[in-house]
């Protein structure tokens, strides 16, 4: 029997799911609210009409296409990808890159605002006794997961820096994702070590791996604790936003017994 796991996060409104800026706002219109707005394409007709006197239910939302789960395009990460071509956008991203078997790797024991490094992904590769396959979908489980819609979500969580992301690629990976609000460290912890060495190269490292091989990943994923390390398929086809950075994505993990 197939086995749907539901590993995307509620879009919801008035949480700490994003920093400040770019959070998402959802207006909700009930059926009461809206019977007027059903009549005005119906001239002459009254609220008794309509069966139980009610219009439709409807939301007017404002977010950016990187609010929610959703999926990165390599354009996101910057212009070009793969050494100089042009990044590709989201509705540009080959779609058997978003239907693979998963690999989950737990990096929950990594303190928020490190950088995860090749050592700890072939580390976690090596404890669940697994060698990677091209286009396998690698989801890395951070602490964030455990904190999404608190004060610290955007805080929490280890990242997956530039050489990490890359020996991901190498093995010809090309989606990834986390249940962090980005691949990358928390910003706050990158911003104090930038201080610190005046290195630009530690600003958004992992993203920028894209530049050299592109790829995609997934943000803001949920409930990555209910699956195993390995045996399933990910499903995370992104909304098709015409020459867009990012597409939103229900992403489900399928299990088969």
């Amino acid at each position: 029997m197939t086995q749907l796991i539901d590993i995307s996060v509620a879009l919801k409104t008035g949480i700490a799911s994003d920093p400040p800026g770019l959070l998402p706002s959802i207006e909700y219109f009930s059926h009461t609210e809206t019977v007027d707005d059903v009549l005005a394409f119906f001239p002459g007709a009254t609220p008794d009409d309509l069966p139980d006197r009610e219009g439709w239910a409807i939301e007017r939302v404002s977010m950016t296409t990187h609010s929610g789960t959703h999926l990165d395009a390599p354009y996101h990460y910057a212009s070009t990808m793969d050494g100089g071509i042009r990044a590709i956008r989201i509705d540009e991203v080959p779609l058997d890159w978003c239907f693979q078997p998963g690999v989950k790797l737990d990096l929950r024991h990594l303190p928020d605002g490190s950088v995860a490094t090749p050592s700890d992904l072939q580390e976690a590769l090596n404890r669940i006794g697994h060698t990677l396959s091209p286009l396998e979908i690698v989801l890395v489980n951070t602490r964030a997961g455990a904190r999404y819609g608190e004060p610290d979500f955007v805080e929490s969580g280890c990242g997956v820096g530039h050489d990490a992301t890359l020996f991901l690629l190498e093995q010809g990976v090309r989606v990834t994702g986390t249940d962090g609000w980005s691949w990358d460290a928390p910003f706050s912890y990158t911003a104090r070590r930038y201080a610190e060495t005046g290195d630009g190269s530690l600003i958004w490292e992992g993203h920028k791996a894209g530049r050299e091989i592109g790829y995609c990943h997934i943000e803001k994923l949920g409930n990555l604790e209910a699956l195993p390390a390995t045996g399933f398929k990910v499903a995370c086809f992104p909304v098709k936003v015409h020459a867009a950075s990012a597409g939103w994505t229900r992403a489900v993990a399928i299990l088969d017994d």
